[in-house]
């Protein structure tokens, strides 16, 4: 079998697959189910507005005694905020959405006055003004139904009959159901949380379970504490008929419970899909480092949306596949323990969590398995010609964008795959440790820059055209590679570059190339690309080339052509398509003596879009944006092309 075919045949066939997966409404790949589950509970904020005037103070420590039934769109709390003044103020301010009434708020014991704005705010006057380091405490009692809206940041439901309630912040679904300050500055120093429910319900929420005490009005109150650093939108809590599964994890002397909340009529299958979880977790500690909750817990508490959200020890779970379990868990580091410092950063949360989740697929799948999930991948981002991993200002405006799964999840892991590659394991794995152990971040939040510089410590190397062509820019390469033959066992790579968008004028990359002989043996190395169309020696270790594979292992994100320039080697993979991406008109260069018979385009579903006859030129400017594929039968025999639309 001829290489490149092989590699054009399997492209095309796992592109048909997965389009037929899209196609299926309950076969979403589970990277667009975390995507729009995530999308989902945004909605709701996608013209919010970070609250200024929420900045005059540091949150401390906050308790939340809270009571609500599963069967009822209702919530009853007392917070108890502790927070320190960074200037003088005479007020404080606090997210609360106005379907939410505020009864009384004190403070030291004495009522305060307040009032609920139009904006979404409750605004309280202090007792006195406080200056700049002085530390307070308020209490504020309320009550009301949430909004039912769809955006799940707070919903009443059943599973099988049974009633459920969950709450899903991210990222500013909060104030929905408690008043809090709520931005990706200022993380809460810790929480206690006092969950109130009918006593047959078992309570969900963040950190390890203090007591579980029965009142004497059919009631049970839950507690639970969780002493770490936590933004307002990983605060969560979950009330359902859970049947509760714990199992150990962890290295000594910091082994933890993985405490599993689970619906008791999926019990049978949900607690053997989750006992994949502490493995997972030992392949993170040893590749990284400790679990940055060991103190406390892990575990998953199952609800009724698509995909999962990685509360703080406690993923809320839509379902348990390998790949669900492997992203949420991953958040717990790169999302929870390190938090991206804006929604620009999001990459830094969403981008590791999928690129780990392709870890534990090499880890404990092996190379071949890796290598196609590196492979749908490079399919979705390369759908579409533009797009950046960083966001800009007007980008945070849509949710879409925000959470979308080509971008910010698979470009996001992509990119950080070539940067394991162009850096070498060692140096990559070690400039993660260190951008996890630091300080000023642990904890904390983080934007693009701060993971930049601990890279490029970690490897001594400037990464700074790395970043701007593959982080802060947009797009992706197509690579013409023609090899022709030199001095005996020596061939000459020459490397034409185009650019799928107009932000990036030249991407620098190292290339992964494979050469095989005519006995099926091969030898491969990688190419430092540093110009466009620049020509490099390569000596082989035999002289009967016969084909070649470009980024065989998808290593890196492109498009790829291969010519290999002499009649010695097979016809079939001189056919080059120009330009590509192309606008309106769409040619074909075919070596001597290949003839065209007919041509037939698909889009990425896997529709039949366009025929034609035996031409080497196409009009598709009727094509919607985005790849396509092409079935080319020739005189020679059937050949498999993919080009953008642009």
């Amino acid at each position: 079998m001829k290489k490149n075919t092989l590699l054009l045949l399997t492209l095309l066939c796992l592109a048909n697959a997965f389009a037929q997966q899209l196609v299926n409404p309950n076969n979403h790949t589970i990277r667009q189910n975390l995507a729009e589950a995530e999308m989902k509970a945004a909605y709701r904020t996608s013209n919010f507005v970070a609250n200024l005037n929420t900045g005059s103070y540091d949150v401390g420590h906050v308790t939340l005694r809270l009571t609500a039934t599963p069967t009822v769109q209702y919530i009853a709390g007392v917070i108890t905020t502790e927070f320190t003044a960074k200037e003088s103020m005479s007020t404080i301010t606090f997210d609360l959405n106005n379907n939410l009434t505020v009864s009384s708020v004190t403070q030291n014991g004495a009522g305060l006055g307040f009032i609920q704005d139009s904006n979404n705010q409750l605004i309280i006057t202090l007792q006195q003004t406080m200056a700049t380091g002085d530390s307070s405490t308020v209490v504020v009692t309320y009550e009301g139904a949430p909004l039912a809206s769809g955006f799940d940041s707070f919903v009443t439901s059943t599973h099988s009959g049974s009633p459920i309630l969950w709450t899903l912040s991210e990222p500013y679904g909060a104030k929905d159901w408690w008043p809090c300050k709520q931005d990706l500055v200022d993380k809460i120093d810790g929480v206690d949380v006092y969950i109130t429910a009918p006593q047959q319900y078992v309570s969900v929420s963040n950190g390890v379970e203090q007591d579980a005490v029965i009142n004497n009005d059919g009631t049970k109150t839950t507690h639970f504490t969780h002493n770490y650093a936590i933004p307002a939108y990983l605060v969560a809590i979950a009330i359902s008929n859970y049947t509760v599964f714990t199992e150990t994890a962890g290295t000594a002397p910091n082994t933890f419970p993985v405490v599993n909340y689970l619906y008791p009529e999926m019990y049978e299958l949900t607690h053997t899909q989750v006992m994949a979880t502490p493995a997972i977790i030992d392949f993170y500690e040893s590749t990284f480092e400790t679990y940055p909750f060991s103190a406390e817990k892990y575990g998953h508490a199952q609800c009724g949306f698509g995909g999962g959200m990685e509360h703080t020890t406690v993923s809320f779970m839509g379902g348990f596949n390998r790949d669900l379990i492997a992203h949420e868990l991953a958040h717990q580091w790169f999302g929870d323990k390190i938090t991206c410092g804006s929604w620009k950063d999001i990459w830094l949360n969403e981008g590791f969590a999928t690129y780990l989740s392709g870890l534990v697929v090499e880890h404990q799948d092996g190379a071949d398995s890796f290598t196609d999930w590196k492979l749908e991948n490079l399919y979705n981002i390369t759908s579409q010609p533009g797009g950046a991993v960083y966001l800009t200002d007007a980008d945070t405006l849509s949710v879409n964008r925000i959470f979308s799964s080509r971008l910010s999840y698979d470009k996001g892991a992509m990119v950080l795959h070539m940067l394991r590659i162009k850096m070498g394991d060692a140096n990559f794995f070690q400039g993660v440790k260190n951008y996890l152990a630091d300080s000023n971040l642990a904890y904390a939040y983080a934007k693009t820059p701060d993971f930049k510089a601990h890279m490029e410590t970690a490897s001594g190397l400037d990464l700074t055209e790395f970043f701007n062509d593959w982080v802060y820019n947009q797009g992706f390469p197509t690579y013409n590679v023609i090899v022709t033959p030199a001095a005996t066992g020596h061939v000459t790579v020459t490397l034409h570059q185009t650019q799928s968008d107009a932000s990036v004028t030249f991407f620098e990359s190292p290339l992964p190339i494979r050469f095989y002989s005519s006995d099926g043996t091969f030898f491969d190395t990688i190419l430092d690309n540093t110009v466009n169309h620049q020509q490099i020696d390569v000596a082989l270790p035999f002289n009967n080339l016969d084909s070649v594979d470009f980024n065989p292992f998808y290593d890196i994100i492109a498009f790829n052509e291969v010519t290999l320039g002499t009649a010695t080697f097979n016809a079939d993979k001189t056919i080059t398509l120009y330009p590509n991406p192309a606008k309106d008109v769409l040619n074909l260069q075919l070596p001597q003596g290949v003839t065209v018979e007919s041509a037939t385009f698909f889009n990425t579903l896997g529709q039949k879009v366009l025929q034609t006859g035996n031409q080497t030129s196409f009009n598709v400017s009727g094509l919607a944006t985005g790849m396509h594929f092409i079935t080319l039968i020739t005189n020679e025999g059937t050949q498999q092309l993919k080009f953008i639309k642009g």
